[in-house]
């Protein structure tokens, strides 16, 4: 039986012993990761705990909606067994009608068919071969981009503070429009501290030039947050923080998720690694009695 549990009823450690353990992990589903990003969240949960749907949600005007936190690409139905068709759909339908409008992206292993969904894109490099191997991948422009980084002397690539990143994010002119609501969310991610987190950054000749915010679990390596000056994108210091990761995390059994994206340029980019296409489903519709 699916149940709903709002937030001070779960069991955190059934709960994200479900999120570990599934066969669908994702970071962003973890409690602690809900707590920085979501304003509000529940869960629908799948007797005891046998697969979970995490339920982030706001309340405007006394209407209650269900929507996908900044800085979270995938949720959906986690579990360590199967996850039918059948299975996301009786999930879906078992969100309470108290939610007016409900908006999910569901993770790449949530196969199903409904009413309304929009599939998306996300570009994915398994790192278990070697980086010899992954290398070949690489393109043309990615392989003359990392030869003009690793010629660069001055170039320093480090693990940095979350102070540091945050000073550069919020300095550095970006090409895409981040509202008050995702800085807000960002400031109170990278201030979890959490181990998960691991911001690195390239100085050249004492001055940040690009940075990279990843998560990494023992499955993903997220590349949540990557920020850039001009002279970091004329210099290839991007791909030189990026073949680093994979350098690192060779003959592994993780993935580096470029998370993302639908928009041509970016998706040119992470494709030159020799990344693969990931879909997955995003629902959006008003629940009606």
């Amino acid at each position: 039986m699916i149940r709903y549990l709002k937030n001070n009823e779960i069991d955190l450690t059934k709960y994200d012993t479900c999120i570990k353990t599934s066969i669908n992990s994702r970071i962003y589903a973890f409690s602690w990761y809900l707590d920085c990003v979501a304003d509000n969240w529940d869960i629908l949960v799948l007797n005891d705990y046998e697969a979970v749907m995490p339920l982030p949600w706001r309340q405007k005007y006394f209407i209650k909606y269900i929507y996908p936190p900044a800085w979270t690409q995938q949720l959906g139905v986690f579990s360590s067994n199967e996850i039918s068709e059948k299975l996301v759909l009786d999930f879906i339908h078992a969100i309470p009608k108290k939610f007016k409008k409900i908006t999910i992206q569901f993770n790449s292993e949530n196969i199903f068919q409904y009413k309304n969904v929009i599939e998306r894109v996300n570009y994915v490099l398994p790192l278990n071969k070697s980086y010899s191997e992954i290398y070949k991948g690489f393109n043309q422009n990615r392989k003359r981009d990392l030869k003009k980084a690793l010629k660069n002397n001055n170039a320093k690539i480090k693990t940095i503070s979350s102070k540091e990143f945050l000073d550069f994010y919020l300095n550095v002119p970006k090409n895409y429009a981040v509202n008050k609501n995702q800085i807000e969310t960002l400031m109170k991610l990278v201030s979890s501290k959490n181990d998960a987190i691991q911001i690195v950054g390239i100085y050249n000749a004492g001055i940040l030039e690009a940075s990279i915010l990843f998560l990494i679990d023992t499955n993903r390596i997220i590349n949540l947050v990557p920020v850039t000056t001009d002279f970091g994108k004329e210099n290839g210091l991007t791909t030189l923080i990026l073949n680093n990761m994979i350098k690192n995390h060779e003959n592994s059994t993780k993935i580096l998720d470029f998370e993302g994206s639908m928009i041509e340029g970016v998706a040119s980019f992470y494709e030159s690694f020799g990344a693969e296409k990931e879909f997955y489903k995003l629902i959006s519709f008003v629940n009606v009695i």
